[in-house]
């Protein structure tokens, strides 16, 4: 059986042996159409590629494979071209101004708020249960004081000096966090005794 037969019935090593002999032509082909070394890489790639899809096709007679192959390398450096065209038709049609974020950038900022919300988290469980108590309603869930102080059922005052105590507290910690939402005319804590 010949070589064009055997690739035409699936024989691999017959279709590797045509690689070997075409696959530096086919290449410089691809790059003279291209006139890029690594969209000649890729191109030599989808034309093997469907020629392998296209095998069945093959006559059983006749002579070099070169011409098919160069044929198939034709058509692929055209889609290949075609679809550039369109990916930069598509990029200029986006609004100009806008970026595309960096998503490069977004996972260092996730990385870095896990860094600080482990040390946040570290720096909390020193605080005392009363006090952890307050700072989550004041601080995390934005409660002002008397909210506060009515979700615990404690004095305003009290809410004011374990939040002013949790605040000593995690001021050393490198970032103190931030105070609680104000309501008008709250003069912030108060120093007045824990009941």
């Amino acid at each position: 059986m010949s070589t064009r037969g055997r690739i035409r019935d699936g024989d691999k090593a017959a279709f590797g042996q045509l690689f070997d002999e075409c696959s530096k032509a086919v290449y410089n082909h691809a790059f003279r159409l291209t006139a890029d070394w690594s969209a000649a890489e890729d191109v030599m790639a989808l034309t093997f590629l469907e020629a392998w899809r296209l095998r069945a096709k093959i006559d059983a007679e006749g002579g070099s494979l070169r011409p098919w192959l160069l044929g198939i390398a034709t058509n692929v450096a055209r889609n290949v071209r075609r679809a550039a065209r369109r990916h930069d038709d598509a990029l200029a049609r986006l609004p100009r101004g806008e970026e595309t974020p960096d998503f490069a950038d977004e996972v260092v900022g996730r990385i870095d708020d896990a860094e600080r919300l482990a040390a946040v988290r570290q720096a909390y469980g020193r605080l005392r249960r009363q006090e952890q108590d307050v700072f989550a309603l004041c601080v995390w869930a934005g409660l002002d004081y008397a909210q506060a102080a009515e979700a615990l059922g404690i004095p305003v005052g009290t809410v004011r000096s374990r939040l002013s105590r949790a605040r000593k507290k995690l001021a050393g910690t490198g970032e103190p966090p931030p105070g609680p939402r104000q309501v008008i005319g709250d003069r912030g804590p108060a120093k007045e005794e824990i009941r």
